[in-house]
């Protein structure tokens, strides 16, 4: 499992047609850090608008903001809302990532409906993350299957489990296989797990994944 540097930066391809994805960071007193279609934190407060997307009100822990007329309450830490254009359901086909600083491809997405971060790793067997990542999701890793792996510090052993689902932008996938790891991790690795269902194209910095199956 290769080290991923942290400060990558990433830009979803985003259609006019689609709906705006939008997650709730943080807060910096009066303005909340929101991560829109996957960039990079703007820090915004109430009346302030980024790439169409306008605040509307700013507490401690949730944002309500409007596109195109729409209005949706963001949760602090939760997974992304779909506001505007059409509904964000889990009925879509097709992701698009833009390479950040260093070549990675970072999003935002969510794992049985709790937001998180991933960077896609064609080296990885599956979906990887830390076991403080694990727990801040909910999920109850130590009842899955014990196993070990090999990593750049030597032999570990882990956790085999099943995810309920596996949200990125519109499209979600079911009963992802993924590992547990005990060390720390700044992000989820996107393994083929669940790159393997998907056609993946890359094209001048950018990744395209439609759906297989």
């Amino acid at each position: 499992m290769r080290q991923i540097l942290l400060g990558v930066s990433l830009t979803l391809c985003a259609c006019a047609t689609l709906a705006q994805s939008v997650a709730m960071t943080g807060g910096m007193g009066r303005k909340a850090l929101l991560v829109i279609n996957g960039g990079q934190p703007k820090a915004l407060a109430a009346g302030e608008a980024h790439l169409g997307v306008k605040v509307i009100s700013v507490t401690s822990d949730q944002t309500v903001v409007e596109i195109a007329g729409q209005r949706q309450t963001v949760a602090l830490g939760g997974a992304p809302v779909s506001v505007g254009g059409r509904s964000g359901g889990s009925g879509g086909n097709q992701i698009v990532l833009t390479a950040g600083q260093g070549g990675h491809f970072v999003t935002q997405g969510s794992i049985n409906g709790r937001g998180t971060q991933f960077v896609v790793d064609t080296g990885a067997t599956m979906v990887s993350m830390g076991a403080a990542e694990a727990r801040r999701l909910g999920i109850a890793f130590e009842t899955g299957q014990r196993m070990q792996a090999h990593t750049a510090n030597g032999v570990t052993t882990g956790y085999r489990i099943s995810l309920g689902t596996l949200r990125i932008q519109d499209v979600e996938v079911h009963n992802v296989e993924a590992a547990v790891m005990p060390m720390g991790m700044p992000y989820i690795l996107l393994g083929n797990s669940f790159l393997s269902r998907f056609q993946m194209t890359q094209e001048n910095g950018t990744m395209t994944l439609k759906r297989r199956f």
